[in-house]
C-alpha cells in the first residue's frame, strides 16, 4: 500500500495559472505539489498565439474583462501587471516583441515561456508529478486526493484545470465537477471562439480564404 505523501499546497493543472501559483506559493515558503494528467507541462502555452505564445498585452485593463462581478479581476490584474511578466521574461532572458494593440508574443516560441515558468518552479521547490489520473477528492480535515500514482493530502487545494477548450490535448470538466462537489456555483459554459466546419466539398469552395483576415460584422 502507497504511504500517503502530505504538502502544504496541492495544485490540479499544470498549465499557466498552475504553475503560477506553484511558484508564488513555493516562493511564500509553502511546500507545493503540482498534479497534472498529461505528460508534459503548459500544453495550452504550446499552441497559444500560433506557437509564439502571446503573453500578455500592456494595455490590458480590468474594463477588457467580462464578468457577472465587473470588480472580481481588479485586485488580481494590479498585484500581477505586465511589467511583472515582463521582467521575469527578461530574467531568463527570453526574447519578445509587440504586435498591434499592445500584444506582446515570444520572439521565438512558446518553449521559452514553459521552459521560463518549470525553472521558476524548480528554484521554488515545487514537486511536479505528470501523467497522474485524478480518481477522488475529499476533505476531512484535510483535502485527500487518491490518484493512479498515490494519495496525496493538503492543507490547500487549487484547480487551475482550465476551461472545456481544446479537448484535442485533454481538456476536461475535472474543474468544475470538483468546484460542484465542494457546492461551488459554476456559470453555465458555452462554446465561444469556434471554427466553421465544412464538407469536403465545400473546402475546395472556400480553401483560398484560409490565412485571410478581414473586419467584419457576421449576423444570422
Amino acid at each position: 500500500m502507497l504511504s500517503m505523501i502530505k504538502k502544504d499546497v496541492i495544485i490540479i493543472g499544470a498549465g499557466a495559472s498552475g504553475m503560477m501559483c506553484a511558484i508564488e506559493s513555493g516562493k511564500r515558503g509553502r511546500s507545493v505539489l503540482v498534479l497534472d494528467h498529461a505528460s508534459n507541462t503548459g500544453r495550452k502555452i504550446h499552441i497559444s498565439g500560433g506557437g509564439s505564445c502571446n503573453f500578455t498585452n500592456i494595455n490590458m485593463n480590468h474594463i477588457n474583462f467580462i464578468s457577472h462581478n465587473p470588480h472580481f479581476c481588479k485586485s488580481a490584474l494590479s498585484r500581477f501587471k505586465p511589467p511583472d511578466i515582463i521582467t521575469m521574461l527578461e530574467k531568463h532572458g527570453v526574447k519578445y516583441v509587440e504586435r498591434e494593440k499592445g500584444q506582446l508574443f515570444c520572439a521565438g516560441s512558446s518553449e521559452d515561456i514553459i521552459r521560463m515558468l518549470e525553472k521558476e518552479c524548480n528554484d521554488a521547490g515545487v514537486k511536479m508529478i505528470l501523467n497522474c489520473k485524478i480518481m477522488d477528492v475529499k476533505k476531512i480535515d484535510h483535502f485527500i486526493l487518491s490518484t493512479d500514482q498515490g494519495v496525496f493530502e493538503s492543507e490547500s487545494l487549487v484547480i487551475a484545470t482550465g476551461g472545456l477548450a481544446y479537448p484535442q490535448i485533454g481538456a476536461s470538466d475535472l474543474g468544475y465537477m470538483i468546484a460542484k462537489q465542494f457546492g461551488l456555483k459554476v456559470t453555465q459554459t458555452r462554446p465561444a471562439l469556434v471554427p466553421f466546419i465544412f464538407s469536403r466539398e465545400d473546402s475546395k469552395i472556400f480553401g483560398e480564404l484560409s490565412g485571410i483576415s478581414i473586419k467584419a460584422i457576421a449576423t444570422i
